[in-house]
């Protein structure tokens, strides 16, 4: 194919600016010029795709004797170096980003770390406040007169081995497991709950002692359960095993037990005899294993508060040396002795020993008589008729108790009924000023007993809902309160008990309300929210005296805002 001059020229020409552009494209010029060239520019520039090139530069640096090669290789190695330089830049911001990544991560993790530590100790101080509001409610209700099983074994625990002069004063005789006498089911496992709490909150603090407890709470609960079903036709385990067994154990140590349920694991083993029997002589003796360690700690701190009170005895007895001399260089008084001082009895050797013969005969313990030698006013009671006198006392008082027990069992059952998940207990009492009654004389003042409960929960306002959600929930609030108080033996019970909002000292932010009834109960306040209430009985409120109970259920107005 023949082409013209023209033709061939055009044909270089564009084989050239193909050439320089895959060059510009190669040292990364390629989109520098837009894709304009010499002759298609809106600049007018016809030197527009040629190298600019700064002559003045050349001759300052010297290299104007270069020819364009040598000058094109130069501007060559330059340009590398500035992209090998530009690389490094890059390089060195990553790994700068890189070393920034990491000092935020490890930030990160020490923050968190500092949160796990600071939530550890406030969930240890959590911990702590509850134990100590549990000892104050324990303390509480036995200045009342009114204590659980659970707070006389948590006050026998707390003093059991201390060394100190309250704990000298809270000595009890009987062992302690003594409490659970006479408890229906409902109350053991009332009590169980109660001990898993004090486990939880005492933090492994006298274990051995509650895990004993526990062990003979539930062995009371299984023999209870059996004797149900002994009433109701269903015997498991006849009575002559079951009395059997007591002989086997009767009369034991701790250390005799353990040697003996030994051998019972050895013949359970071997399968020898009634394995059933031995199965179950080796399940009743977890529970009088348990009761013998406990006889055996009693007896130890019984003989510990023993010593300690002869201790005490002696010391307030014997006069230090110091004292003496004090006392000699008092006056007459003390020159002679003093009145109630014994007389000195001079030894051998010139040296006075004081007379303690009153106190060395049996520590002034009473000396036995015949009844013959009695004087005729005193009366002389037999051994059988005090024992049985003292029977039937205990079981007067039993019998009181347990019927005081069930009518106030039976108040809070009530009471718990139709109790809702967002509602707890409510206890804040306040303090009432001291008032005269016209009854006073007559009945005994007391406090009513009560079981109140408060309702909490959250406020979805619009700041909440802009700052909170369900995963980060906004702080609760209290909705309401729920009040029964307990009025059982009201003299006037065609009056029914009335309420009064007070102002609260502290501010405008909590009221007290308080409850007034008449004989033979005092009148018994709460610190509440001091807030607006809702009167109306769709929203659950109720003001009643029924059967005895005085309830008073309210909840607060919510308020709602517009624009």
């Amino acid at each position: 194919m023949d082409e013209t001059t023209a033709e061939k020229r055009e044909r270089r020409k564009k084989r050239k600016e193909e050439k320089e552009r895959k060059k510009r494209e190669k040292i990364g010029w390629d989109q520098e010029l837009m894709g304009y060239t010499n002759q298609d520019n809106p600049f007018g520039d016809s030197n527009l795709c040629d190298a600019f090139v700064w002559h003045k530069k050349r001759e300052r640096d010297g290299d104007s004797h270069l020819d364009e090669r040598a000058q094109a290789e130069k501007d060559k190695h330059r340009l590398l170096e500035n992209r090998r330089e530009l690389e490094k830049v890059k390089q060195r911001r990553k790994e700068r980003e890189l070393e920034q990544a990491a000092r935020e991560e490890e930030m990160t993790m020490m923050q968190r770390e500092r949160e796990a530590a600071m939530f550890k100790e406030w969930e240890s101080q959590e911990g702590q406040f509850h134990l100590e509001q549990v000892k104050q409610r324990t303390q509480i209700r036995l200045r009342d007169g009114r204590a659980k099983p659970i707070d006389i074994l948590s006050k026998y625990a707390e003093h059991m081995w201390k060394v100190s002069e309250e704990a000298l004063d809270e000595v009890d005789v009987n062992e302690p497991y003594t409490v659970l006498n006479g408890l229906a089911v409902e109350d053991l496992e009332d009590l169980v709950d109660d001990i898993k709490v004090f486990v939880e909150l005492e933090e492994g603090k006298n274990l051995d002692f509650w895990k004993d407890i526990t062990t003979i709470v539930e062995d009371e609960l299984e023999k209870l359960r059996e004797a149900s079903k002994d009433d109701s036709g269903r015997r498991v385990v006849n009575r002559s095993v079951q009395h059997s067994v007591s002989a086997v154990f009767a009369g034991k140590t701790y250390t005799q037990l353990v040697l003996l349920k030994q051998q019972i694991a050895r013949k359970i083993g071997a399968q020898e005899g009634d394995v059933s029997y031995w199965e179950h002589l080796h399940q009743q003796l977890k529970a009088v294993m348990a009761k013998a360690r406990l006889r055996e700690n009693h007896q130890k701190v019984l003989q510990e508060r023993l010593q300690q009170l002869r201790s005490r005895q002696l010391e307030e007895m014997y006069v230090t040396p110091d004292e003496e001399a004090a006392s000699a260089a008092g006056g007459d008084d003390a020159a002679q002795g003093g009145p109630d001082r014994k007389p000195a009895v001079a030894s051998g050797d010139g040296k006075e020993e004081t007379d303690n013969t009153d106190y060395d005969d049996a520590l002034y313990s009473p000396h036995l008589i015949r009844e013959s030698e009695a004087e005729e006013s005193i009366g002389i009671v037999d051994e059988m008729t005090d024992q049985q006198t003292i029977a039937e006392s205990r079981h007067e008082v039993a019998d009181r108790s347990g019927a005081a027990r069930r009518d106030e069992e039976h108040m809070r059952q009530m009471a718990k009924k139709d109790m809702e998940p967002g509602e707890a207990t409510f206890n804040v009492q306040v303090a009432v000023e001291n008032t005269s009654y016209l009854w006073q004389s007559k009945y005994r003042p007391r406090k009513p007993r009560f079981f109140n409960r408060v309702h909490c929960g959250f406020e979805w306002n619009k700041y909440n809902q802009t700052h909170y959600g369900h995963d980060n929930p906004p702080p609760k609030v209290v909705h309401g309160y729920k009040f029964n108080i307990f009025y059982p033996d009201l003299i006037d019970k065609r009056t029914a008990p009335e309420y009064k909002v007070l102002s609260a000292e502290a501010g405008k932010e909590f009221c007290i309300i308080r409850f007034h009834a008449g004989p033979p109960y005092e009148d018994i306040a709460f610190k509440i929210v001091n807030r607006e209430w809702e009167f109306s009985r769709k929203h659950g409120f109720r003001c009643q005296f029924r059967n005895g109970v005085f309830q008073l259920h309210f909840r607060y107005r919510r308020q709602f805002y517009r624009r």
